[in-house]
């Protein structure tokens, strides 16, 4: 199976970037209705319609969500990238089809989506609303789950750059999850299948970005969606789309998600969950907060008449300005930052920083700046 001419061939070209909408997502919905497979199941809080999609009549029911938080929708691109494969006539889309019965929601949280905000409009997190259900949307997930009935079920998020895999200085590209479902963090047989399918997953993924998978933290969070499915016995699976080098706007990101959805049903199809793979689930490198979107090192600042050399961050704010997300880089922190990285890296070399205010890097401040004054750095990366 060739995963990079799938990916050409079904990768959904309508949508990209990182701000996604039901605007954006609405037409594609209206071409896949052809026969009821979308349906209204419910209403934001603002009134917005919470799609679903189903496609397939096999018995292994599969249910998979996302943008549950409104700013993360890497995954919600290359869900539609695998809806697409799942349509066409061949003989792999037909396997999937008659061995699974697929039970999306792309938008889980439309205001938020709109608002480009991880909350609801009601500023609730929907990933910590398991059991109180306060949040509409929150009652829409779990009314499906107890209607649908899944054998597994997928969590499908982004994370921030921040993460790497491990302390390696490679970013974790994509990271998984078999959340626990107690808190001893046991591993049963629920468990161990979503284990056994990331650990398949990570396999293949190994070939493609060799050290750029990581393992989320697994301490228990009742409040969490997917401890709580898990706790209720179906075996589920968090992904989270993480930083590829140079990739902000998520496209290469997403298509390692896309392989990873079709690597998760080929395990599930083939059933290669028999093994016990815990152990190769433990070796994928933990998630650790070690990046930086920039890095400049041995900068010389004047601080107080003292002249010191030393390294300072910067990272970017994502903001939604007219309907477009802007990348605005401000300077987070300032000290020798040992065992962190920068996605960009500057050895100023003893260059000496200056800007158009105090001449210090200070936190909150927009990355523009001088180095020697003849080097200009604009929105964190020098201006040519």
């Amino acid at each position: 199976m060739n995963l990079e001419q799938l990916f050409i061939q079904y990768k959904e070209k309508s949508i990209s970037g990182r701000y996604l909408t039901l605007d954006h997502i609405k037409p594609l919905l209206d071409k896949l209705n052809t026969n009821g497979q979308v349906q209204i199941i419910g209403t934001s809080v603002l009134g917005e319609p919470i799609y679903s999609y189903q496609i397939g009549t096999g018995k292994t029911r599969a249910y998979l969500w996302s943008q549950m938080h409104g700013n993360e929708s890497t995954t919600t691109k290359a869900l539609f990238d695998f809806i697409n494969l799942l349509n066409d006539d061949t003989g792999f889309a037909k396997q999937m089809r008659d061995t699974f019965t697929f039970y999306c929601i792309p938008i889980l949280n439309p205001d938020g989506a709109r608002l480009y905000t991880r909350v609801n409009a009601n500023e609730i997190d929907l990933n910590r609303d398991s059991q109180d259900l306060s949040q509409p949307e929150s009652k829409v997930l779990r009314e499906v789950f107890e209607k649908f009935k899944p054998d597994f079920c997928f969590n499908l998020h982004d994370q921030r750059t921040i993460f790497g895999a491990g302390t390696t200085g490679k970013p974790a590209t994509v990271s998984f999850l078999a959340p626990s479902y107690n808190e001893e963090r046991e591993v049963n047989d629920n468990r161990l299948k979503a284990i056994n399918i990331i650990a398949g997953i990570n396999e293949e993924l190994q070939k493609y970005i060799p050290g750029q998978v990581g393992r989320f933290d697994d301490s228990f969070n009742i409040n969490c969606i997917g401890d709580t499915f898990q706790f209720l016995g179906v075996p589920t699976i968090l992904f989270e789309s993480g930083h590829f080098p140079g990739d902000y706007e998520r496209e290469i990101t997403r298509k390692f998600i896309f392989f990873s959805l079709i690597l998760s049903f080929k395990l599930i199809f083939e059933n290669d969950l028999v093994d016990n793979r815990f152990g190769e689930y433990l070796n994928i490198s933990q998630n650790n907060v070690v990046f930086y979107d920039f890095m400049y090192k041995n900068v010389k600042i004047n601080y107080d008449g003292i002249e010191i050399i030393t390294n300072f961050v910067a990272q970017y704010k994502e903001e939604l300005i007219e309907n477009k997300i802007h990348f605005n880089a401000y300077i987070v922190e300032v000290g020798e930052l040992e065992n962190y990285f920068g996605h960009y890296e500057y050895d100023a070399k003893g260059a000496e920083y200056s800007d158009d205010f105090q001449n210090l890097p200070k936190m909150g401040q927009k990355a523009n700046f001088y180095l020697n004054k003849n080097v200009k750095f604009v929105n964190g990366l020098i201006k040519s």
